[in-house]
């Protein structure tokens, strides 16, 4: 009779037990687990505005439904036989070991999903262990997300503005608030065309949302005090829609309020943003630029072409984000799961290569660790959960994918990250 042996139950099966025995008593979760019904739940509880610029993407949004069918593609092919009763979903990322290859991708205007914004989710992140990628273009400053998430990892994603002196102010504060890398995103230098945000018209910018990063700025608030006065060129026909917009403007910024409605400040900050936030002449020589105000990794979000992976290597840069920003920026293009390979190919081992669009739960990540990603970057979904239940709705989809990785490895027999390679998953039909 042979000696039985058991192992530790692993994350997934901890979950499930954790959803099925609530159930029993009456509990359901927080927010729902298929990602679809996530989506659906969440488009009843959001405004429509904050669910059209979270959801929506560039003209058709042929490549959001790209990215999808790059995953479904590929079809993960199990091993038997294997003991995979003890599971090791870690990684190791810039020298710091991580439990799980999942990191939080910078979504901005969080405050169009959930009143908490950024700093639920930075609360979350911190909670459950995962990087948080600050996004460039949040609603709550880095330094108050930072202050939340104690010693937990954390990254900053940088829009390059046209004002290279506003980038080297960004870049010192993410130092000083513990960011480990910078993530520069480079396929953002012209806002995409998205039918959805247009119909409706809304860019949430313009009503002060999502540039706190900016806003809390010194660099930015002493180019707002040298800029000239706008006021005789904003003198618009008034109307209820422009009474309602302007208010809500002197709500989003920061201050009081009469203070800000009497001042014109807000406005005059928006047309600012407008002006600087992003620069389409970027070039490589201008990673130099960057090179040069900081020790930490660079990391370019964006890339989707071998020869810019290569480029990349060769002008020093420590990552890569093999992204197309959730299909919100070019209809048409490549899926990132699809771009992946190729990249991979041509860059080998020699930096740390992640995946970002598309991924709407564990199977995914697997698929994209079998195509050599080291991380993925979950979106969507995140904003999803924060919408429905705040921060614990960000802490459940996250603990949602983790678990249904870890079953997944189990299933396929890889007890750890490093046994998930190209053979276990299959070109499908």
């Amino acid at each position: 009779m042979h000696e039985e042996t058991r192992g530790p139950p692993g994350i997934g099966r901890e979950r499930q037990a954790e959803i099925y025995l609530g159930g029993v008593r009456g509990q359901k979760p927080a927010v729902p687990v298929a990602a679809d019904r996530l989506e659906e739940r969440a488009r009843e509880v959001m405004s429509r505005e904050g669910f059209a610029y979270v959801a929506g993407g560039a003209g058709l949004e042929s490549t959001i439904a790209a990215n999808r069918a790059a995953f479904d593609r590929r079809r993960i092919v199990p091993r038997v036989l294997r003991d995979a009763s003890e599971r090791d979903c870690g990684i190791e990322l810039f020298s710091r070991k991580l439990d799980s290859p999942f990191l939080l991708a910078p979504i901005g205007v969080l405050e169009a999903v959930h009143r908490n914004a950024d700093l639920a989710v930075a609360r979350a992140a911190a909670a459950e262990g995962i990087p948080m990628i600050f996004s460039n273009q949040a609603s709550v400053a880095m330094e108050h997300c930072a202050a939340a998430m104690g010693n937990a990892p954390r990254w900053f994603q940088l829009y390059w503005s046209t004002s290279n002196e506003l980038v080297a102010s960004f870049v010192r504060r993410a130092e000083a608030c513990g960011c480990s890398a910078i993530v520069v995103t480079l396929d953002t230098t012209l806002f995409g065309w998205r039918p959805r945000d247009l119909d409706l018209p809304f860019l949430p910018f313009a009503l002060g949302k999502g540039i706190a990063q900016y806003t809390s700025d010194p660099v930015f608030n002493r180019l707002l005090d040298e800029a000239k006065d706008a006021a005789a060129e904003d003198r618009d026909r008034i109307t209820p829609t422009a009474v309602r917009s302007l208010i809500e403007l002197a709500r989003a910024f920061p201050g009081s309020f009469w203070t800000n409605l009497r001042s014109g400040r807000p406005r005059k900050a928006v047309r600012l943003f407008l002006e600087i936030y992003s620069r389409p002449s970027l070039t490589w020589d201008d990673l130099s630029f960057l090179r040069g105000l900081t020790p930490l990794p660079i990391m370019l979000k964006g890339v989707l072409h071998p020869a810019d992976a290569t480029a990349a290597v060769e002008r020093g840069v420590e990552g890569l984000i093999v992204s197309n920003h959730g299909g919100r920026q070019v209809d048409g293009a490549i899926a990132s799961l699809d771009a992946l390979p190729p990249i991979v190919a041509a860059v080998g081992d020699k930096i740390p290569i992640l995946l970002d669009s598309g991924i709407r739960g564990g199977a995914d990540a697997f698929k994209a660790l079998a195509l050599g990603a080291r991380a993925v970057l979950i979106g969507r979904p995140y904003a999803y959960g924060l919408a429905i239940a705040g921060e614990d709705g960000v802490r459940e989809v996250i603990r949602n994918f983790r678990a249904e990785l870890d079953l997944t490895m189990g299933l396929a027999g890889c007890g750890s990250v490093s046994e998930i390679t190209g053979g276990t998953v299959a070109q499908g039909g």
